[in-house]
């Protein structure tokens, strides 16, 4: 069976557009979503609602919980996009809006299923660890980190896509030639992001599973369309629309 996993769309409608055209293509009907639907883009009602509509199960971002409590530890820029990001799901059409709200509020932190665990950050801290590709440096940060994974993981939030292997190396999509096969040793996969990629291509990432291997997608969206939303927006800084143009 196959199955899609995306992260990190973080408001860009054209982006979640493109992926999802990209999973129908495929005909692929699962799709989980690895949290921060939100934050920093522009289509923040449009994205929650695909999201609720296409996607199989979906988890809670460190971004997605910020606009439903409070930002803690977002930079200025990030913050500002946050309190923007709020108040578009307080105006408008009230019912819609309560809907949306309900749906954020009910995602859980993590999916455990057989083997396979599902997070926005890391195993040790569903919600906000970062793994970058340069922890595997840090053996004791990722031994800790594999000691709570049964096999295979899958997480976001660095915007980064790769494997990283219990035998502490990070493997990039181009390294493995965009598929990984399933093994007996574990592994931990950041599926990249939808809306805002930073490893220097621009284009969407995700992930799609199934009983064999983890296979990396790159898809192309008018990123130009989004980065001219965000420019019309006083309280998104315009870095968050240059950004997109570099992957960055």
């Amino acid at each position: 069976m196959l199955r899609a996993i995306i992260s990190d769309i973080h408001g860009n409608l054209e982006a979640l557009k493109a992926v999802l055209a990209d999973i129908d293509r495929r005909e692929i009907s699962e799709i989980y979503c690895l949290g921060d639907i939100i934050g920093y883009g522009p289509n923040p009602r449009e994205c929650i609602d695909l999201v609720r509509k296409r996607c199989t199960k979906s988890l809670l971002g460190n971004h997605d919980q910020a606009a439903l409590f409070d930002p803690e530890g977002f930079n200025a820029g990030a913050e500002r996009a946050i309190f923007w990001t709020r108040r578009r799901l307080e105006t408008g059409d009230a019912s819609k809006n309560q809907d949306r709200w309900d749906f954020l509020g009910e995602l859980p932190r993590m999916i455990r299923e057989d083997k396979l665990l599902f997070v926005h950050g890391s195993a040790r801290n569903p919600l906000n660890e970062y793994v970058f590709p340069e922890d595997i440096y840090n053996q004791r940060k990722m031994e800790r980190i594999f000691g709570l994974v049964d096999q295979y993981c899958f997480q976001g939030h660095t915007h980064i896509p790769g494997v990283f292997t219990e035998s502490m190396n990070f493997l990039s999509p181009e390294e493995v030639e965009n598929e990984h096969p399933f093994g007996p040793e574990k592994f931990l996969v950041n599926v990249g992001s939808v809306g805002q990629p930073r490893d220097a291509d621009n284009r969407s990432s995700y992930v799609i599973i199934d009983d064999e291997k983890v296979t990396f997608c790159r898809v192309e969206y008018d990123f130009t369309a989004t980065a001219e939303k965000i420019y019309e927006i006083s309280d998104l800084d315009n870095f968050l629309g240059d950004r997109l143009r570099d992957g960055r």
